[in-house]
Formats: C-alpha cells, sequence, structure tokens
C-alpha cells in the first residue's frame, strides 16, 4: 500500500465495517502499543478475532499483518514524543535482558542495512565524494554525532571537508555560501527528521551541488530531495536512537573512500604519524585516533 497509514485509516473509518473501525480506532489512538502487538493480541485488545485483524491488513492492501505493523512501526518512530518512546521500550525490552536484548536489536538492524542497501547507490555516492571539489557534512541533534565522525575521518584522509554545525537558518546558509555545483553535500537525518538538514539538501539542489542523503528510508524527507539516498535501518531504544547501523555503513564509506584515494591517504597519514609521534600525542604502549 502507498501513503501514509495514518491518513489512509482517517479517511477509511466512515467506510469499515464494525470490527474494522475498531482496529482503526485502536491503531490511531494507540499506535505506540499497536506497532507491537501480535495480530492476535491486537484483536484481543479491541475485542475482535485474530482473523479480522488477519482481513483488516489485507483490505488496506498489504500482503498480511507483519507486513502492515512494519509500515505502522516505520510511520510511528515520527510521532513518538520521549516520553513514548521510554514506554515503548518498557513493553518491547521489560527491566530484564536489557544488555542482550538492545545488542540482539542492533545486530538486526546491520543485518538489515546489509540486505537492503543497493551496492551500486553506495558506489555511486562513493564517485560523487571522490569527484567533489569541496565536501560539506550535515547532521543535526543525534546525527550529529554521526557527522563529527565521518568528518573527523574525512579531515585526516582529504583536504576539502566542511562540517557544518549551526542551530539556526541564517547560520546555515552562511557555512554553505561558498557551495557551487562541483561540490557535493552529505545530509545524515534519522527520525525524527531534522528540518534544518533538510533545507541544506534542498539548498544544495537549487544550486545544482550533488547530495548524498544518510537516512533510513527512501522516502524520508532528505532522501527525496537527494541526488543518492544511502540506507541504514534505525529504530528507537527508549528515547535513545539505534544508530549502529548508520555508524556501520558509515565505517564503510570511509574504508572505500580510503582504498580510493589511497596514495593521498597514506602520505596525510604518514605526515600525521611523524607528528603525533614527535608530539607524544600518544602514550608509548598505544592509544586510540
Amino acid at each position: 500500500m502507498n501513503g501514509n497509514l495514518f491518513a489512509v485509516l482517517s479517511s477509511r473509518i466512515p467506510e469499515f465495517s464494525k470490527g474494522h473501525r475498531k482496529i482503526a480506532d485502536y491503531i490511531l489512538s494507540h499506535y505506540d502499543k499497536a506497532a507491537f502487538m501480535t495480530a492476535s493480541k491486537l484483536g484481543e485488545t479491541v475485542g475482535v478475532s485474530e482473523s479480522t485483524v488477519v482481513r483488516f491488513a489485507s483490505e488496506l492492501g498489504y500482503v498480511g499483518y507483519p507486513e502492515m505493523q512494519k509500515a505502522l512501526q516505520e510511520e510511528m518512530r515520527t510521532r513518538l514524543t520521549a516520553v513514548q518512546r521510554i514506554e515503548v521500550s518498557v513493553d518491547r525490552f521489560g527491566r530484564d535482558e536489557v544488555f542482550k536484548s538492545v545488542l540482539m536489536h542492533d545486530i538486526d538492524r546491520i543485518r538489515r542495512t546489509l540486505e537492503e542497501t543497493n551496492p551500486s547507490d553506495f558506489s555511486s555516492a562513493v564517485e560523487l565524494i571522490v569527484n567533489a571539489e569541496h565536501i560539506y557534512i550535515m547532521g543535526i541533534r543525534s546525527s550529529a554525532a554521526l557527522a563529527s565522525f565521518l568528518g573527523y575521518y574525512f579531515k585526516f584522509m582529504l583536504t576539502n571537508v566542511t562540517v557544518i554545525e549551526t542551530g539556526s537558518r541564517s547560520e546555515l546558509y552562511e557555512q554553505l555560501m561558498h557551495m557551487n555545483s562541483r561540490d557535493v553535500l552529505i545530509g545524515i537525518s534519522f527520525p525524527r527528521y531534522s528540518k534544518q538538514t533538510v533545507l541544506a539538501i534542498n539548498y544544495a539542489r537549487d544550486i545544482g551541488a550533488k547530495s548524498i542523503a544518510i537516512t533510513d528510508q527512501n522516502d524520508s524527507p532528505i532522501a527525496q530531495k537527494a541526488d543518492k539516498a544511502l540506507l541504514a535501518k534505525s529504530d528507537m531504544v527508549s528515547f535513545v536512537d539505534s544508530l549502529v547501523a548508520p555508524l556501520s555503513l558509515i565505517n564503510a564509506l570511509i574504508v572505500a573512500i580510503s582504498i580510493q584515494n589511497k596514495e593521498l591517504v597514506s602520505r596525510n597519514f604518514e605526515q600525521l604519524d611523524r607528528i603525533w609521534e614527535e608530539y607524544e600525542v600518544y602514550e608509548k604502549n598505544g592509544g586510540e585516533r
């Protein structure tokens, strides 16, 4: 089914049968709970049979209930408040086995990213970065950590990198004022999507610069406007966004760029090693860069 699930449910409620209307009403009012219920549990909660729930999903155009549930989980992430996220985490993980549950959840996100990311899109993004005159990187709020990590390593590897750090619209455009059609902007955003990052992607498009979106789905606001979208599965764990899969994708991007620019990267790190040694940046027994 195409379109926003919540909008479809709201518009079709008058035409639903009594049982289907109960399901729709509950989903619209309690989407944070419904998104993680089995068909049996949802039916029990609203007072209809499991088969009625399955038929409801089919009537909406889904292959089955799991497909509708997945769509509901994807859409509801942009609506949840921080308090609702905490409540969802209690329902999903309970109070015991949190460590194991969260790590298994992250493993699944990486697996899905590997399965669903198009290798040709990844290769095309690498080419855009390698051939860019200047590279701008932007991520706001929780995505700022990802932008900072990517920028940290790109600045060691390349000489033409700017990480956009802004809290206002005027500062955003001031930092993008020198961008031109030979440049590329890497925008990073996950639910709830940052309006500032969307504005930056739109600006890059308006002036003819290339853009790469690192986000969770093709329907995200930045993926729709970017030249290339690299998709990494993200999900909330409590009020915290799970950014393990996006970080893994960014690691792959860093490695791919280093391979493409092997000679330049090698020269840069040879110089850095001399500087680190001379100024005793690290302890003699090692240390992380």
